[in-house]
């Protein structure tokens, strides 16, 4: 009743694609990007034999601009008021019995599910699935957002829609949970919820069902969000709003794709990266979070992208081509002292620094399918940490360091599963 998919993951960019294909998976980034910008939240439509918008209606991976002449031309977006939405009843779900036969430390948590994001102090999980069966025939589901304790527990359903919720995002704090529908009208826009599923309340409202406003990421201190959105309908852009979604301000101006990959943690800067020069060419900047300062980290003739800081903002990782291969490099955050820390003839990507800033994981397909590994982070004592015959997809380090969520599809499906690092 669903299709089997291989979704490569970059920070908030999906490349699905067949297992039939696994052959042609693209060996630059150039040769998946077109794919990435239309699918980074579309999995549900796919997964379910839908049709997913158009790509010239839906850009939904903005990134970032270049200096001087976006600042020039600097517009503030008036904010919609805040919609309040029906708030569904949190429903209890079944609660998933771990998989026996996995290695020691691997847990499979779910089923039908993707997206893991947890909590900021690590005892619970939310995440997007499609366990309610809308059309049997047809086989169409509906996504919904859900909540579950880290060991897997205590399943709760938070959303209850025929519109597509996915991409949910904690707030610092914990309370609160940002998320993606088109339960509106029609078209993708930001909502947040309380974090047990009450005072749904829509933050971004384009009156363009083909407009799409997605990614949403917290500031560290919670008072923000950034987004992307193809709101102007000529090119996509980052935003920043207030967290009660006044004050909408568009960032980035230049053409192109821009994708707001992280905040600093000090919650001045927001990295992001840009292909607005054309020619499949993609580089990694900085700007302040008003949008002023934009700087440009990196400068060649390959694919710079996905951005991520370290946890104390000096450093940035992000994954590049200009070798041939994806790897992936760090560099300082002014840009100095790029050092590349993957070299092989295989897709390394993904970076994700532990909450320490000791290590790194990212994925790799290096023994045939792409599978998770974590290295110091100056690139010694690479480990592989999964084995199996299917692919991982989305690492995400646990608050405490010591675990990491992640999709895979080694039993057919998509699921959430979580393993020791140590």
């Amino acid at each position: 009743m669903r299709r089997s998919l291989e979704v490569l993951y970059e920070h908030d960019a999906f490349v699905a694609r067949s297992p039939r294909n696994r052959a042609t998976r693209p060996t630059s980034l150039a040769a998946g990007a077109a794919v990435a910008l239309l699918l980074a939240v579309q999995i549900a439509l796919i997964a379910c034999g839908q049709s997913a918008p158009d790509p010239q209606d839906a850009d939904d991976t903005p990134e970032g601009t270049q200096a001087a002449q976006a600042l020039e031309t600097r517009q503030t977006t008036a904010a919609p008021t805040p919609t309040p939405a029906n708030t569904p009843t949190p429903i209890p779900t079944n609660t998933p019995t771990p998989t026996p036969k996995l290695p020691p430390g691997l847990i499979r948590l779910t089923d039908n599910s993707h997206s893991p994001a947890w909590s900021p102090d690590g005892s619970k999980i939310a995440f997007t699935s499609y366990r309610i069966q809308r059309d049997g025939d047809r086989g169409i589901y509906d996504w919904g957002i859900y909540v579950m304790n880290a060991d897997g527990s205590d399943v709760i359903q938070l959303t209850d829609s025929p519109d597509r919720d996915g991409s949910p995002a904690w707030s610092p704090d914990g309370s609160k949970i940002a998320f993606t529908s088109y339960r509106r009208d029609g078209g993708q826009e930001i909502y947040v919820m309380n974090s047990d599923g009450s005072n749904i309340t829509q933050l971004t409202n384009n009156s363009n069902p083909h407009l799409m406003d997605t990614g949403p990421l917290w500031s560290p201190d919670g008072s923000k969000i950034a987004f992307a959105s193809n709101r102007n309908a000529e090119y996509s852009a980052i935003h920043v709003m207030n967290a009660n979604g006044s004050d909408v301000i568009q960032l980035t101006y230049r053409s192109g794709f821009h994708s707001a990959s992280a905040w600093s943690p000090d919650g001045s800067r927001i990295a992001f990266w840009s292909d607005h020069r054309g020619g499949g060419n993609s580089e990694v900047y900085v700007m302040n979070a008003d949008g002023s300062n934009v700087i440009q980290l990196t400068d060649n003739s390959h694919d710079d992208r996905t951005p991520a800081w370290s946890p104390d903002g000096s450093r940035i990782a992000f994954m590049s081509d200009q070798d041939g291969d994806l790897e992936f490099y760090v560099m300082n955050a002014d840009g100095s002292n790029i050092t590349q820390l993957t070299d092989n003839s295989n897709y390394d990507g993904t970076p994700v620094w532990s909450p320490d800033g000791s290590r790194i994981a990212f994925m790799s397909d290096q023994d045939g399918d792409l599978e998770f590994y974590v290295m110091n982070a100056d690139g010694s004592n690479i480990t592989q940490l999964t084995h199996n015959s299917g692919e991982e997809f989305i690492p995400t380090w646990s608050p405490d360091g010591g675990r990491i969520a992640f999709m895979s599809d080694q039993d057919g499906d998509l699921e959430i599963y979580v393993t020791d690092v140590d």
